[in-house]
């Protein structure tokens, strides 16, 4: 796995390239502001691009428009992993607007597991979804009326892995129970929500999140 690496926190820069090569991915380059990023993508064709959201000059979305214009060069060739400080779930979904294929938000709170960081590279990288639990906790929080109340708690915590971009494999893994359960309970939980079921994981993460937060 190569994955190009851009923040501007020097140390903390470093810390991650320590940490990937602890789960076996290969940082072969790295960048503090978008120019160099877009520069060393070009020469690199990483797997991964992992990118801050606030970088130089401004400090506000150059990570954001980085990464929209990494996808317009590059397409689902490349995975895109955007680490923020803060829930900002717009941020979120703007970044899963042209599709959630290959595409993750994570906090950087999330980055001090170094398994969850590599489980989340390798996500996007095979053309999956990464999206923070907490983002998908607010977004919940924010839909409590209407068919997500009719959800049982079991097909709420399903919904909400689904929502973070967890295959139904990933999904069964993690409740501890049979895959095929895991199918029933996705099948109620669309049928529930008004939602068409998709064979594609990255669709039905973006069908799920546009539910969630249909402002958006």
């Amino acid at each position: 796995m190569r994955v190009v690496l851009a923040e501007d926190d020097r140390l903390l820069r470093a810390g991650l390239v320590e940490l990937l090569r602890t789960q076996d991915i290969e940082v072969v380059g790295q960048a503090a502001e978008v120019p160099s990023l877009l520069r060393v993508v070009r020469e690199t064709g990483p797997d991964v691009a992992v990118l801050d959201v606030r970088m130089p000059p401004s400090y506000t979305v150059e990570g954001l428009e980085a990464a929209r214009q990494l996808r317009a060069e590059h397409g689902s060739a490349l995975g895109l992993l955007v680490l923020s400080h803060h829930v900002e779930s717009r941020y979120a979904l703007d970044l899963l607007a042209d599709g959630a294929h290959g595409v993750g938000y994570l906090l950087k709170d999330r980055v001090l597991d170094p398994r969850d960081l590599a489980d989340s590279i390798r996500r996007v990288a095979a053309g999956g979804s990464a999206i923070d639990p907490e983002v998908v906790s607010i977004l919940m929080r924010r839909r409590r009326d209407g068919p997500l109340a009719s959800l049982t708690e079991r097909e709420r915590e399903v919904l909400a892995l689904i929502a973070e971009g967890r295959s139904n494999r990933a999904v069964a893994t993690s409740m501890g129970v049979a895959e095929k359960t895991v199918e029933a309970y996705t099948g109620r939980i669309f049928g529930k929500l008004g939602l068409a079921e998709s064979p594609d994981s990255h669709r039905r993460v973006q069908a799920v999140l546009a539910w969630l937060h249909p402002e958006a």
